[in-house]
């Protein structure tokens, strides 16, 4: 009896500490390290109008809940080789993207979905411009490599958050920092 009664004891502190433990979060600049460390894996050949495209981004600006909105955006930098006719044509594109971050608890990390493409520009020779073929061929590309890599992924190895993980999670998307806080149990 006394083991069961320690037992209950032990499961309520268990459940009263839970809500004590802080709220745990990640800013723009913890986003934007993740993001700069996996942007070599984005380098993808694409098409544009039957001609082939080396894409390389050279860099990324993270901006989490814009005017308080529940949304991450991204700007990113991109170079871009155009292969046609045996010539080689650099281009540069800015994409100013967002979307929207959700928590995946089984892999303990936030992704992005539902891209948004906000704004673009291409820079070519001396052609600056929009084009959308381009945007289209790129969006679709950055679906994917987002729907795959997180932008960020909590650190297990950290003994708090290894705590918190284990329970579920709520997030909250505030201005320049997403929060994951224990959901609110009823008992």
């Amino acid at each position: 009896m006394k083991v069961i009664l320690f037992a209950i004891t032990l499961f309520l502190t268990g459940c009263a500490s839970t809500n004590g433990i802080a709220v745990f979060s990640f800013s723009n600049a913890e986003v934007q390290s993740l993001l700069n460390k996996q942007m070599p894996n984005l380098t993808e050949n694409v098409n544009l109008m039957g001609l082939p495209v080396q894409l390389n981004v050279n860099d990324i600006n993270v901006n989490i809940g814009p005017d308080n909105r529940d949304v991450i955006s991204l700007g990113l930098d991109t170079g871009a080789e155009i292969n046609a006719f045996a010539f080689k044509y650099p281009v540069r594109l800015t994409f100013q993207i967002e979307g929207s971050p959700y928590y995946d608890s089984e892999q303990k990390a936030v992704f992005l979905r539902n891209l948004n493409l906000l704004d673009s520009s291409v820079e070519a020779g001396n052609y600056k411009g929009n084009l959308k073929p381009l945007n289209n061929e790129v969006m679709n590309l950055l679906n994917a490599f987002l729907a795959a890599n997180p932008v960020y992924k909590l650190d297990m190895n950290n003994p708090k958050v290894a705590l918190l993980s284990k329970v579920p999670l709520d997030m909250k998307v505030v201005e320049g920092a997403v929060q994951l806080v224990p959901r609110n149990w009823s008992n």
